[in-house]
């Protein structure tokens, strides 16, 4: 983020209002000669090198993103004896009741100050295309629409990962059908091995089945999947997953290589289709609840009752708190099946965008 939309912006200013700058690249820096000042760019995962200088003002973006004991860091670092004035900003999007909503919006001191912005303030974005936010509106769930574009705090589901799945709406009875394409997506762990069967009708998504394996390998996992389809016909099946599968094992050998070495044996017409990197994985996610529950009400995505893995999952995994980091540190039985759930949506709806800027004209 830094990289690529916070410097890209700041020189885009820079060069529009022809305000001379030198950039060193080296070392992150750009000086502003005509005032004598020296800009520092850096990620705020390292805020402790932050020790030592002494800063004029500072601006955090995506605040909700980072540490508390960073912005308190750098608070301490502004000490700067030639500054007329200093101070500090931040700028976020709600992130549930975190420790930004507590500092500067709950218990705000007469230090800091707050601007709250809504969606049709910004006119240059509607200007250029007045239905954007009814754009995004039919393509995230209602908890992010009303987070991400609203900037509403929501209540409840701070951490929680999966926030829109509920098993009254999404758990049904649910089976393969022979005569449809099958779909499997792999999780590639040692303990457990984790995957699940689905079959797509249209928009929606049908999730059959999970094969979990505990100290199991992809060969294992190729042998008991051949034994609960060997014998049933599907026209086809579409192999999809972790990117990871990409990378070659001691024997020199891909876990995708011995997928479809196993299958070829059983199945005629299989293909693979996986990205060569992971999604990240906020979009990953927040794909994942926009196909349990749309903000206009939309349910696309039922499981099996027998996929017990993945529904524990989607109920019980949570981030690390004040973070958008998955914890897989608490179960390590979790977040598996769910993963291997995500890389099939996003490869079955993730992958062509329906918004923002795209490589051809729309109108």
């Amino acid at each position: 983020m830094l990289r690529d939309a916070t410097q890209v912006a700041f020189v885009e200013v820079l060069r529009s209002n022809r305000i001379p700058f030198e950039q060193n690249r080296a070392e992150n820096t750009i000086t502003i000669s005509d005032a004598g000042s020296r800009i520092l760019f850096r990620p705020m995962e390292g805020y402790d090198r932050l020790r030592g200088t002494n800063l004029a003002w500072f601006g955090v973006d995506e605040l909700t993103y980072t540490p508390e004991a960073a912005w308190l860091r750098l608070e301490g670092r502004l000490r700067d004896p030639r500054a007329g004035r200093l101070c500090g900003f931040g700028v976020w999007t709600p992130k549930g009741y975190d420790w930004v909503y507590e500092r500067f919006i709950r218990s705000r001191g007469e230090d800091y100050e707050v601007i709250i912005a809504t969606p049709g303030e910004n006119r240059h974005v509607l200007a250029a295309t007045p239905e954007f936010y009814e754009r995004l509106r039919r393509s995230y769930d209602e908890h992010f629409y009303r987070q991400e574009v609203l900037g509403e705090y929501m209540a409840g589901t701070a951490d929680t990962v999966y926030y829109n799945f509920d098993r009254t709406r999404h758990v049904a009875d649910v089976r393969a059908i022979e005569g449809e394409p099958l779909l499997w997506a792999l999780d590639f762990n040692v303990s457990p091995m984790c995957s699940i069967v689905a079959q797509r009708s249209g928009t929606a998504l049908r999730v059959v089945d999970e094969i979990v394996l505990q100290r199991s390998s992809t060969w294992e996992a190729c042998e008991e999947f051949t034994n609960r389809y060997q014998g049933k016909w599907f026209p086809a099946l579409t192999i999809c997953g972790d990117a990871s599968g990409y990378h070659s094992q001691t024997s020199g050998t891909t876990d995708y290589q011995i997928i479809r070495t196993h299958l070829s044996r059983t199945w005629r017409n299989v293909s693979i289709r996986a990205p060569k990197a992971n999604p990240p994985v906020r979009a990953r996610t927040a794909l994942v609840n926009s196909r349990l529950l749309s903000a206009t009400g939309d349910t696309d995505i039922l499981i099996a009752s027998c996929c017990r893995h993945l529904i524990k999952d989607l109920e019980e995994v949570a981030y690390k708190p004040g973070t958008c980091i998955i914890d897989k540190d608490r179960d390590t039985q979790r977040t598996h099946t769910s993963d291997a759930l995500g890389y099939l949506v996003w490869q079955e709806f993730g992958d062509r965008p329906t918004i923002g800027e795209q490589n051809r004209r729309l109108f």
